[in-house]
């Protein structure tokens, strides 16, 4: 094994043109792509985004688990093939690879999905509204929410500041490479080193800004306290990949696999907390907009160990169980990228469809995440087939 402290520019340059693609992490983001759908499949039928009138709790734990963690890992899993791919095209044709999948989406996405799945909404209050008028004033007068392809251009952000930054040296995220392969021994080190990065990010943004504060402008839309929290994984991601990913903290035979216990009890132990702070937050502090300091910073520190944990605890299940044989995962992982753009409307429209049923929430739900995944998946499977589609879908 190459010590770790000869890991330089000089290994980034023998990464070959074509890669074996790595299991593992195919169907991580696959779960990944599952799991936001499902987060939008079930948030009608929780406390906060009650706009059913049937809710049930489990899915307001499924929601406070994926929302912790969910996009943050997106943006990790991204920067994994960043710096590497730079490193391989050039930061001027990286860049122009990214316009072409990240922006050219995100433009279609602004235009058409977005207003179709936000019509769904506004139909129930302004039945009288065609979608013609809706859309006109969507796109002209605003409010223009772009929901969940906001990740399209702040992950275009992030590659364009890596690209920047590789100009500037490549070997700026040596350090990260060099503790990821420490990593592959003990990724305890590699871990709190994250989880102390992440927190300094992460923690004075919540407190300035609160959980609820956006920034938008038309389509452009994140929250301003995670912003920094995403760049954070987004950058270790980088790193790790920078150079021998599969022999550093994420080797198929390394520790952090073997611990999988380990980052499920760090996980739990936050994500407990959690709800105690929110259990604090409605029946000593009356749910109040403007939270005080100390209860923003508790719970901050709360979601930022939950949210390293998490990842470990996720990336070590397919590293360890799920990185050989067959998966039911695979037939989707082509799919998946189309599925997470297209699948916001068909989940919007299918809850306004069975908002007049009297059925239980624990039967809506289901029904609606199931179909959402078929449909988004039939509809990417059609899409894909036009001339070129393939290539930013």
């Amino acid at each position: 094994m190459t010590s770790i402290s000869t890991v330089g520019h000089a290994d980034v340059q023998t990464v070959p043109k074509v890669k074996t693609r790595n299991l593992s992490l195919d169907r991580a983001r696959t779960f990944l792509t599952l799991v936001v759908l499902l987060h939008h499949a079930v948030i009608p039928y929780t406390y906060y985004g009650h706009t059913d009138p049937k809710s049930f709790f489990g899915f307001d734990m499924i929601v406070l688990a994926t929302d912790s963690f969910f996009m943050a890992m997106f943006f990790f899993l991204s920067g994994l093939f960043a710096w590497s791919g730079i490193a391989r095209k050039g930061p001027l044709n990286y860049l122009q690879d990214r316009l072409f999948r990240l922006a050219l989406p995100f433009a279609i996405c602004a235009l058409t999905v977005i207003p179709i799945a936000y019509y769904a909404i506004s139909l129930r209050q302004h039945p009288e509204v065609s979608f013609a008028s809706f859309w006109w004033k969507t796109v002209t007068v605003g409010p223009w929410p772009s929901g969940p392809i906001w990740f399209l251009w702040v992950l275009l952000g992030f590659d364009l500041v890596a690209c920047l930054l590789y100009r500037l040296s490549p070997n700026l995220l040596d350090p990260i490479n060099r503790l990821s392969l420490h990593g592959r021994r003990r990724p305890a080190v590699f871990f709190a080193v994250m989880l102390a990065v992440t927190a300094a990010f992460y923690i004075p943004g919540r407190i300035y800004y609160g959980a609820g504060s956006w920034f938008e402008f038309g389509p452009f839309s994140v929250q301003h306290g995670r912003v920094m929290l995403y760049a954070t994984y987004f950058f270790f991601g980088a790193g790790i990949g920078v150079a021998m990913m599969d022999r550093g903290l994420l080797a198929a035979d390394g520790r952090m696999a073997k611990v999988s216990w380990d980052w499920m009890i760090l996980a739990i132990v936050p994500y407990y907390l959690m709800w105690v702070l929110i259990s604090i937050k409605r029946e000593n502090l009356g749910n109040p907009a403007d939270l005080p300091d100390w209860y923003e910073g508790a719970y901050a520190v709360c979601f930022t160990v939950f949210s390293v944990a998490i990842l470990f605890l996720i990336l070590a299940y397919f590293l360890r169980f799920a990185s050989s044989g067959k998966s039911i995962l695979d037939p989707m992982q082509a799919d998946a990228y189309g599925m997470f753009l297209v699948h916001y409307p068909i989940a919007l429209w299918l809850q306004y469809w069975l908002f007049d049923y009297n059925m239980p929430a624990t039967v809506k739900a289901p029904i609606g995440f199931v179909l959402t995944v078929a449909f988004s998946w039939a509809l990417t499977r059609a899409l894909r087939q036009i001339p070129g589609a393939k290539r930013v879908l």
